[in-house]
């Protein structure tokens, strides 16, 4: 498992400051990895969706976010199957789906439902996909 946190990068307010985000990737090198790192998560990275969710299972208080880079996986089926698991073990870690199979971005008020993002991904895009599935935290750092 690798582990990033980029804190030289300047950033007006980073949306995932202190939250440890698992990253579910096909690359061990992924250029997501510090994007993510970026906007201020600690990203841990997975390449195997089974390990990915053992972790998140296993440490349910421990995730803030888990994203899934899913066109590298064998495309969305992949990540709404992860994210159906963490729902089924009665999880409330917000899930982030990137893919190009996507039409469109999805931003669900359901949050059971993930987060959907195209590729190219815009640096506007991940940061509102970001913004979004950690609403509720950013309501509770705000008040």
């Amino acid at each position: 498992m690798q582990i990033t946190h980029d804190f030289e990068r300047g950033a007006a307010m980073p949306v995932a400051w202190g939250i440890r985000v698992l990253l579910l990737t096909g690359e061990s090198e992924s250029p997501l990895v510090k994007r993510i790192a970026g906007l201020g998560g600690s990203v841990e990275v997975e390449t195997e969706v089974f390990s990915a969710l053992a972790a998140i299972i296993d440490d349910p208080m421990g995730y803030g976010l888990f994203v899934v880079d899913c066109d590298g996986l064998g495309g969305t089926d992949v990540g709404q199957r992860a994210a159906a698991t963490l729902v089924a073990e009665r999880l409330r870690v917000p899930v982030i789906l990137i893919s190009s199979d996507v039409d469109g971005q999805v931003f669900p008020q359901d949050k059971d439902i993930p987060v959907q993002l195209r590729v190219p991904l815009s640096a506007v895009s991940l940061r509102v996909g970001f913004e979004h599935a950690l609403r509720d935290r950013l309501i509770w750092r705000a008040a």
